[in-house]
């Protein structure tokens, strides 16, 4: 990366800032590091505050259709409260812990659609710019891997992700914005649901993980959503045999039937009647993700990125940066 970045309010001589975030994927709940560097204009500029924001692509719902639109969930500041020479280069490193509920970008290393940024916000001399926008890329805690890993090897199959502008009743939802993973069905389920959407909602303590089937009608009734809340610690994870608590839960949100109980040290709760608030969406960006017939974490998400992903996501972050620039 170079200084490309101009402070377009202090006018052509101001201050550059160019953010660097450390190589690999962060994790939710964990420490996002980085450096910003800073390459001093044509006189001193007094540094008032350096600020990251993440910011996310989400779609929403409304009346008129669907929209896209970038929603920002997170602000730091990470630096400030010194002065820059004229010409002087200047870096500040920074440690920030990411918000549980951050959704995952990637697993495995394969991109799943979702475009998550860091916008650097300079303010100098009274004045505000946002002057980076770089790619933020996150995978997934243990048991958010451990749960996709047992539904690839159960036969569901990665469909697409999104993000969607909203809340999801009954949960415990701090962001403004979920994200749902779809997935087309494993044969033994086909005659049952079309598909499944899976959000996880992290906090400190656990996971919720939230499960909707898109059910198949009969010769007397009409197909439904039915979704059930699980919970998981985020201790223990690889003692679990989750193939065999994914399949109970799957079983459980297809038959419909409610129960409670805590089975290989996972609770897990069942509720009939949980909605998403609004309307459920259609495919979003990571529809363009291909899609095979091996499982979800080894053949699916493990096959080729398709390159309309790779296109969006750098369009995102082209497009945001013309526009302050304009």
């Amino acid at each position: 990366m170079v200084f490309k970045r101009l402070l377009g309010s202090l006018g052509v001589g101001g201050p550059t800032v160019d953010t660097v975030l450390d190589p690999g994927a962060a994790r939710p709940g964990s420490a996002l590091t980085g450096q910003v560097h800073l390459k001093g204009g044509e006189a001193d500029f007094e540094i008032e505050h350096i600020t990251l924001e993440l910011v996310a692509r989400v779609e929403a719902e409304h009346d008129e259709g669907e929209s896209e639109g970038v929603v920002a969930f997170e602000r730091f500041t990470v630096g400030g409260g010194f002065r820059l020479a004229a010409g002087d280069l200047h870096s500040v490193p920074f440690t920030v812990v990411l918000p549980w509920e951050t959704p995952i970008t990637e697993l495995y290393g394969q991109g799943l659609g979702i475009v998550l940024g860091v916008r650097t916000e300079l303010a100098v001399a009274g004045a505000k710019d946002r002057g980076d926008l770089d790619q933020l890329n996150v995978g997934p805690l243990p048991a958010q891997e451990a749960i996709l890993e047992a539904l690839g090897q159960l036969g569901f199959g990665f469909k697409s992700a999104d993000l969607e502008y909203g809340r999801i009743g009954g949960t415990g939802l701090q962001l403004p914005f979920y994200q749902e993973i779809e997935l087309t069905t494993a044969p033994q389920y086909a005659q049952q649901v079309n598909e499944i959407e899976v959000t996880f909602l992290a906090d400190p303590g656990g996971m919720e993980v939230v499960l909707e089937a898109d059910q198949r009608g009969g010769f007397f009734s009409s197909g439904h959503d039915a979704l059930t809340r699980f919970t998981v610690s985020h201790d223990g994870v690889e003692h679990q045999d989750w193939n065999s608590i994914v399949d109970g839960w799957i079983r459980q949100l297809v038959q419909h039937r409610a129960s409670y109980g805590h089975v290989h040290g996972v609770h897990y709760g069942h509720d009939d009647h949980q909605h998403h608030d609004g309307h459920r969406s259609g495919p979003g960006m990571g529809t363009a993700i291909a899609a095979g017939a091996a499982g979800l974490a080894v053949g699916v998400v493990g096959g080729m990125v398709a390159a309309e992903v790779v296109d969006e996501v750098g369009d995102f972050f082209e497009g945001d940066e013309e526009e302050e620039e304009g």
